[in-house]
């Protein structure tokens, strides 16, 4: 394995969701009527920098709004909660209340995190209002679709309302937690490259560790590891083939390390092998549902024609394979992906 400094496009358009995609949000109920959408969260005067712990600049910053306009807000986001974790029961947000709101003017869909906290025992809970965009709710429904992992989302008009990923940031844990002397190393790495395997796969890109987060579940014997992506908005965007191997960005270089040093090429082979089998059995459960998310892909803009020709060359040439020269779209490719991994699962 190698690092070096990949690059990302600085802005990518945000493109909007097309006829075929809603169709599919509707049919699978992802879709909703939300009290208030995400422009109405812009109507901020001034912000003031959110600070960590140490004194850092977190790239989040807090809105300040006019008091009734903030009661009117909070109320909304209340409701939204109860729509994104309960059906829309209100019940259990009786005694729940809108702590802060928070905004990262830094990503593509320039999100605003809100914290929530139950008022008779402080225990609170984050989610996240942001503008919709085609290519993040793609990546959301792949990542339910082909990973081991489930994601919670309502999508109304111009609004993405998120459910919070609980982990630790993946550059914290590198820095701080990887080498904690109960973990098995080799547990670690072992995730690592499935997690690169997935990706490469559904064209996730941009997994830089500041993007995706560890999961540690204490088992009866030890410890097991899980990564999950938290940002999906390079979801088949870029070119560059390398955009969607976490194992060439520099900021993963601890886990590439870590790779190098208790893994050989055979059991690298072997957990690529595993995650691949596991992919095609998540695909064939739910091979309706990939079916429908294709068809809707079909007329609808997630990336520019230069990208999708370097990218189906790049694959092309990664996979010796020149079926992928006849991609006309991205989704064509992550298709050609999944049937190929059919194929190597088969032999």
């Amino acid at each position: 394995m190698e690092v070096e400094d990949v690059k990302i496009s600085r802005k990518k358009p945000i493109y909007p969701v097309g006829s075929g995609l809603f169709k599919y949000l509707k049919l699978y109920q992802r879709d909703g009527k939300l009290p208030m959408s995400y422009f109405d969260l812009l109507n901020f005067q001034e912000t003031v920098p959110v600070m960590d712990k140490l004194g850092n600049d977190t790239f989040w910053e807090t809105p300040l709004y006019p008091p009734h306009l903030q009661d009117q807000l909070y109320y909304g986001l209340k409701i939204i909660y109860a729509q994104l974790k309960a059906s829309g029961n209100t019940r259990i947000v009786e005694h729940k209340i809108i702590d802060r709101i928070e905004y990262c003017a830094f990503g593509n869909t320039r999100p605003f995190r809100i914290r929530i906290i139950n008022r008779l025992n402080d225990v609170y809970d984050y989610f996240y209002v942001k503008q919709a965009d085609a290519s993040r709710i793609y990546g959301l429904e792949l990542e339910e679709i082909m990973s081991p992992n489930q994601v919670n989302y309502i999508y109304d008009r111009d609004t993405l309302v998120e459910e919070h990923i609980v982990g630790i940031p993946g550059d914290l844990f590198s820095k701080g937690r990887m080498h904690t002397p109960d973990y098995n190393q080799t547990r670690i790495a072992k995730e690592f490259v499935k997690f690169n395997e997935r990706c490469i796969i559904s064209l996730l890109g941009d997994m830089r560790a500041y993007n995706f987060v560890m999961q540690i579940t204490p088992d009866f014997d030890d410890f097991q590891f899980r990564i999950r992506a938290i940002d999906f908005d390079q979801q088949f965007f870029e070119g560059n083939p390398k955009v969607y191997m976490p194992q060439f960005f520099k900021e993963n270089f601890p886990y590439v390390k870590l790779s190098m040093e208790h893994l050989t090429e055979k059991t690298v082979s072997q957990y690529q092998q595993e995650e691949r089998s596991s992919i095609v059995h998540r695909v064939r459960s739910e091979r309706h549902r990939i079916k429908d998310l294709r068809d809707a892909s079909k007329t609808q803009q997630l990336s520019t024609e230069e990208n999708i020709k370097q990218l189906r060359e790049g694959y092309a040439v990664f996979y010796e394979n020149e079926h992928y020269h006849k991609c006309r779209t991205m989704t064509d490719i992550v298709e050609l992906n999944v049937k190929n991994v059919i194929r190597q699962v088969k032999l």
